[in-house]
């Protein structure tokens, strides 16, 4: 196989046959080859919407949504370009 040029994060479940499919689909036309990792949870992983959820619905975070918690915008800052 070449040497990887780009890659693309995606989720994607495991089916009853073992096959993977998709979340979304890629951003590139087909036919083509491609080289998949897949990452499996830990026993005990929360994933990210959890935390996501769970954060949303902590009593102990509700002061974020009061007006005067809410002090930047889109226009606030500069962009950052990584220069990688």
């Amino acid at each position: 196989m070449k040497t990887v040029k780009k890659a693309i994060e995606t989720t994607a479940t495991i089916g009853a046959s073992q096959q993977l499919v998709l979340d979304e689909p890629l951003p590139i036309a087909g036919p083509a080859r491609v080289k998949v990792i897949v990452f499996l949870p830990e026993d005990g992983d929360v994933e990210e919407t959890e935390w996501l959820r769970a954060g949303s619905a902590n009593p102990a975070l509700a002061f974020l949504n009061a007006p005067e918690e809410d002090v930047y915008t889109l226009a606030d800052g500069r962009p950052f370009h990584d220069k990688r």
